[in-house]
């Protein structure tokens, strides 16, 4: 059986809408073996709520796989989840990327990653979370023509991400349906140039930047109604010490990156923030991921894992 560890991920970055995302942290175990009855297991987040048959995401995506190298598509899976449902972490993007790493390396990896995030960007209709969570670090993503473009940032900042996570889901289409087809050319050209600096803070470490790097104007004042709190959460965060905050991909989790000795704090005033507006959340202390998916090894071949090429 193939045992895949896959991270969760942060999407919509600050200013960088559908452009950069960063895997984190927080992990879902995908196990797959060739199985006649197409049987699939979920414990954890989601376990009642996902399909325990061959319509789940992870086995599609698996078939996919299977499909494009014209081998049998019939699969036991058995999905171990930590990444919450709906919260914008990235789950979908986990249970893609699970699929297709277990799969490929189930057949003895035909598949490039290249052919890898081809696949699991079609499926999430966009590259950035995917890429995140097959790769691991941070992933500059550009989709044109048919085609992705990317590149990866290992972070060089001493600092914590600090994720609050309400209790309240919000659906990734009532999310994109909040967006506006046309935004002001003023808030696109601020975007471009924050989204710069953010890039500049995360390769050089100057975390002064972040204050003014991670406000967007393309798509949190239009969430704004979907994740009750919102300001108090960002002005909380800050009032604690964090350098800033911003929605984790379409919401409702918001995102602070704090330094490492104020964590806990600013995660007990962003509980608090919410807990005003009406919502119980609870909060995460999470690092960058370095590594993304991971085929584990067993002990039979040294104990340790294998990671994806990252180009």
């Amino acid at each position: 059986m193939i045992h895949v560890k896959v991270p969760a991920t942060v999407a919509n970055f600050g200013p960088a809408f559908d452009a950069l995302a960063v895997a984190v942290t927080l992990y879902n175990d995908v196990y797959l073996d060739r199985d006649a009855t197409g049987r699939v297991a979920i414990e954890g987040e989601g376990r009642d709520q996902l399909p325990h048959n061959g319509t789940n995401l992870v086995y599609r995506v698996a078939a996919e796989v299977a499909g494009r190298i014209d081998r049998d598509a019939r699969f036991f899976v058995r999905c171990v989840n930590r990444i919450p449902i709906g919260r914008g972490l990235g789950s979908s993007a986990a249970a893609i990327v699970g699929g297709a790493v277990a799969a490929n390396e189930l057949f003895g990896r035909p598949l490039s990653p290249a052919d890898l995030l081809d696949i699991a960007w079609r499926m999430e209709g966009h590259p950035d979370n995917v890429a995140a969570a097959l790769f691991g670090g941070g992933v500059l993503t550009c989709a044109t023509n048919g085609r992705v473009a990317w590149t990866r940032i290992d972070p060089s900042w001493t600092a914590a991400l600090v994720v609050a996570v309400p209790e309240f889901a919000v659906s990734t289409v009532a999310a994109r349906a909040a967006l506006p087809e046309r935004v002001p050319l003023r808030d696109a050209a601020a975007n471009l140039g924050r989204t710069g600096w953010l890039v500049t803070a995360m390769l050089t470490g100057r975390t002064e930047l972040l204050s003014t790097a991670m406000e967007d104007s393309l798509h949190q004042p239009y969430r704004r109604t979907l994740v009750p709190g919102l300001d108090d959460v960002f002005a909380s965060a800050k009032a604690a010490g964090a350098y800033s905050a911003a929605l984790s991909g379409s919401g409702p989790s918001i995102v602070a990156v704090a330094p490492p000795d104020v964590a806990e704090s600013v995660g007990e005033k962003m509980v608090e923030a919410f807990a005003r507006s009406g919502s119980v959340s609870r909060y995460l202390v999470l690092d960058i991921d370095k590594h993304g998916a991971i085929v584990e090894t067993t002990k039979a071949e040294g104990g340790g894992h294998v990671c994806l090429p990252n180009s």
